[in-house]
Parts: C-alpha cells; sequence; structure tokens
C-alpha cells in the first residue's frame, strides 16, 4: 500500500513512521498508510511556514482569493467522492459525510469573499487637522490541530479564514482520520498555493505539543479540556495568541407547552446523529414534571426505531464511534451512569452489525440528577441522560449548572420564555425548538467557560483571531 505523505514546504514528505487508517465500521478494511511526523518533521513545517510568510503577506487579495475559490470548486465538484472517504475514515453516514464535505467547501467560497473584503476602517481624530486609519494585519504562523469528529469541515474552517487574511500554516490533523486532510492538501496544492503555505503534518499528540508551540505567532486547538488547558499554558508562556474550542455537556431544556414532536425530533438529533460525536450534542435532556412521561415514551419509540450499521449503507441513520478505546470509554460511563442510579431506559449495549465494527445502541437514562458525573462529564457518544424539572425556572438553573457552555437548546411554545431563556442561558449558542447540533457557515461558533478560549471561529469573526489591528495617525 502506497503511503500518503506529509506536506512540507510544498513537497510531499515521507514520515518517521506510517499511521494505518482503520475503517471504524469494519477495522479489517484499511483505507490507507499515511506519513507519521516526529516532532524534528513538525518542526521542519513550523519553519517551511515561517519561511513562506513575508511573500504570503505581500500577496494580493485577488490572488488569495483565487486560490480559495478554486479549492472551493473542487471540493464541491468531489463531494461524493469526499464524502464516502469522511464516512469511511470517520464512520458517518454517507449523507454525513456529504453534507460536511459540502460544509467545507462552503467554507472556502466564504472565505473566498472575505479575502478581497475584510480591511480596516478610517477615522477622524479628535484633534484638528489629523485623521485615523486602522489597518489589520497576519498574525504570521499559525498552528493547527483539529479532532477526527469532523475530519475536513474543522480543518476547513480554521485554514481558510487563516490563508484568506495573510497567514502561513501548519495543520496536524488527528491521527484517527488523516484521510480528508490529505485530500485537502492535495487540492490546495493544485489550486496553486504557493510552497511552504500550508504544510500538513500527521502524528500523534505527543510529537505535535512542543514542535507546534515553538516558533509559532499563534494556536488553534480542538479537542479536549485537558491538552486544552496544557496548549493555553504553554501559549500564555510563549506569548503568543490562542483559540481553543474544547467540548460541552450541552443542554436540551423541553418545556410543558412544548410540541411533543418537534421536542422529541430536536433531542433525537441532538443527541444520537453522529453516534453524538459531536461537541453540541444534546447529552443533558432536561424536562418540565408535566410533559416528562409522555416525553421519555415517545423518545424511547423513536430511539427503538433507529438502524444502527455500516454508515455506506443505505438506511442506516447511526454509525460507529470512532475506535474501540472511545467504545470502551462509553461503555464505562453507561455502567457510571447505573451506578450512580440513574434509570437506563434505553440503549446500553454494543449493536448488533454485519461487521466488526465499534457500534452501540443509542442509550437513554431517566431518573437522573444534575450532580451525577454523566451529567457533568463530557461522553462523546450515543448517550444521553433525562432530568425530571418542576418548570422552566429551575430548568434554566440546571442548564447552567454545568462548567461546559458551548450549545443549549429549548423546545417551548411560549414566545417569552423562549426570549428569556436565549438571554440567560450561558452558552455560546442556543436554539428554539431546533437541535443543538447544527450551525450555519457564515456565523460564529464558539462558547463560554470550560468550552471554549479565545475569538470565535467562523463567518467573519475569525478576523479578530487571523489578524491583529495597527492604528496610524496622519497629520495633514
Amino acid at each position: 500500500m502506497t503511503q500518503k505523505a506529509n506536506y512540507i514546504g510544498g513537497a510531499w514528505v515521507e514520515g518517521a513512521t506510517v499511521l494505518e487508517n482503520l475503517n471504524p465500521a469494519d477495522p479489517g478494511d484499511a483505507i490507507g498508510q499515511y506519513a507519521c511526523a516526529d516532532e524534528a518533521q513538525m518542526r521542519q513545517a513550523v519553519q517551511a511556514a515561517r519561511a513562506a510568510a513575508p511573500g504570503w503577506e505581500r500577496s494580493t487579495t485577488q490572488l488569495r482569493s483565487d486560490i480559495l475559490f478554486r479549492a472551493a470548486n473542487e471540493i464541491l465538484a468531489r463531494k461524493d467522492e469526499l464524502g464516502a472517504l469522511v464516512s469511511r475514515e470517520a464512520g458517518k453516514t454517507l449523507a454525513e459525510g456529504v453534507g460536511e464535505v459540502m460544509r467545507a467547501g462552503q467554507i472556502f467560497q466564504f472565505f473566498a469573499g472575505e479575502a478581497v473584503r475584510y480591511g480596516g476602517e478610517n477615522l477622524p481624530s479628535v484633534r484638528p487637522d489629523i485623521g485615523v486609519q486602522i489597518s489589520r494585519h497576519p498574525v504570521g504562523v499559525v498552528s493547527m490541530i483539529t479532532p477526527w469528529n469532523f475530519p475536513i469541515a474543522i480543518p476547513a474552517w480554521k485554514m481558510a479564514p487563516a490563508l484568506a487574511f495573510g497567514n502561513t500554516l501548519v495543520l496536524k490533523p488527528s491521527e484517527h482520520t488523516p484521510g480528508a486532510a490529505w485530500e485537502l492538501f492535495a487540492i490546495l496544492e493544485r489550486a496553486g498555493l504557493p510552497a511552504g503555505v500550508a504544510n500538513l503534518v500527521n502524528g500523534g499528540g505527543a510529537a505535535a505539543g512542543q514542535a507546534l508551540l515553538d516558533g509559532v505567532d499563534a494556536v488553534s486547538f480542538t479537542g479536549s479540556i485537558a491538552t486544552g488547558r496544557k496548549i493555553a499554558t504553554g501559549a500564555s508562556e510563549r506569548m503568543i495568541r490562542v483559540q481553543l474550542e474544547m467540548g460541552g455537556k450541552n443542554p436540551l431544556v423541553v418545556l410543558d407547552d412544548a410540541d411533543l414532536d418537534v421536542a422529541v425530533e430536536c433531542a433525537l438529533n441532538g443527541a444520537f446523529y453522529s453516534a453524538g460525536q459531536r461537541c453540541t450534542a444534546s447529552s443533558r435532556l432536561i424536562v418540565a414534571d408535566g410533559i416528562h412521561d409522555r416525553f421519555v415514551q415517545a423518545l424511547t419509540d423513536r430511539m427503538r426505531k433507529l438502524v444502527v450499521g455500516d454508515p455506506r449503507t443505505a438506511g442506516t441513520q447511526i454509525g460507529p464511534v470512532i475506535n474501540a478505546a472511545q467504545l470502551e470509554k462509553i461503555l464505562g460511563y453507561i455502567e457510571l451512569g447505573r451506578a450512580e442510579g440513574a434509570i437506563l431506559a434505553e440503549g446500553g449495549k454494543r449493536a448488533e452489525a454485519p461487521t466488526a465494527g465499534h457500534f452501540l445502541r443509542p442509550t437513554l437514562f431517566t431518573e437522573s440528577s444534575n450532580a451525577m458525573r454523566i451529567n457533568r462529564e463530557e461522553i462523546f457518544g450515543p448517550v444521553a441522560a433525562v432530568i425530571r424539572v418542576s418548570g422552566y425556572e429551575e430548568a434554566l438553573e440546571v442548564a447552567n449548572d454545568t462548567p461546559f457552555g458551548l450549545s443549549s437548546g429549548i423546545c417551548t411554545t411560549s414566545l417569552k420564555l423562549a426570549n428569556h431563556f436565549r438571554l440567560n442561558v450561558r452558552s455560546g449558542l442556543t436554539m428554539v425548538n431546533l437541535p443543538t447540533a447544527g450551525l450555519d457557515y457564515h456565523v460564529p461558533f464558539g462558547g463560554v467557560k470550560a468550552s471554549s478560549f479565545g475569538p470565535r471561529e467562523q463567518g467573519r469573526y475569525a478576523v479578530d483571531f487571523y489578524t491583529s489591528t495597527k492604528t496610524a495617525y496622519i497629520g495633514y
């Protein structure tokens, strides 16, 4: 099997070792072998980005826009092929895989436009005969570390704005899903991206940690809180810019006046689609007493009809979790929930499937409390717990009682309560009568508390992380 190399300084470079990319739905299916960089090669990638930085900063905004548009066009033209790859390596259904690829293409399209649109301001001084110009400039070299749950969309929403605003970069994707990122770099090379502007290094996090902090001007990370804290500490010691996205324990509030069908669909989609492997997943279902029993019954009925299996097979709704270690971790949380006294209402065991993949039945706990670990810690799997509350005031209190603050949702027909929730829930994202997962590409993404640190990702707000401002005074 031919090794797919790292991309450093405009050249495809073999790694120190090799990563084998395996299909989580069928671990006997080897997708490919990918070069695995050691620390020295990661430092080489940073040096290549540094060498390319002055030329890319001086490049015209039209050149950057044209390159991003060409990349976007190829991504979208190959959406079915690339979507099948995402499905195969990340365990997503084909529809989810294609949808993610389309999102990546749309992100590149959006920032192709932003490359010629962003700018500064001209302001009058408060003093006579003086003008003020505020301009934006690239931060410099940005290192990026991305997770396995969105293997092409998350690299896209970090890389596209960085390139649009004149930065160079080094990307280390998850070692569990190297294929989609490799294809993205091959596309950028064909689109005419100059050598060294974007560099790809596959490998484990241990080798990346120090190498991707030294010699860079900023770091953007999506992953666990533990790793995010280490990166934040290292970045502060070096006085470099940092952007962290670190997960959530997202509440979906269901009030007595909610449309039951809408509430069930919001919970089903938010909690269990993508096998629950979304940082915006609805893992805490906070349900008012008056609708609780009907909601639980309707949700469990729908859960039993969900089709779990090979994500590339027509009709499959839930694919596998990413690997055996993640499956064991989730099963451990299920046992913990039972030990804590929650009632296992549905699921809780491996799903039968024609292949030896990492399949789990969607799982629901009832009679849980917000103090239980299953409601405090991110499980990152198709597991949700119902918390019974007396009404809206208690629901809002419970929703905010978490160390996380990424996404939230409420199902209600009351405009007054929906608006009050929107204004008072402590989260970066909030949804009304919609799943907590799912976001457009042109709006900011991020949370509060332990979920996020630093400026927002996506949309025009991304300019705040990838540029710095300079204020100039001009006397007439």
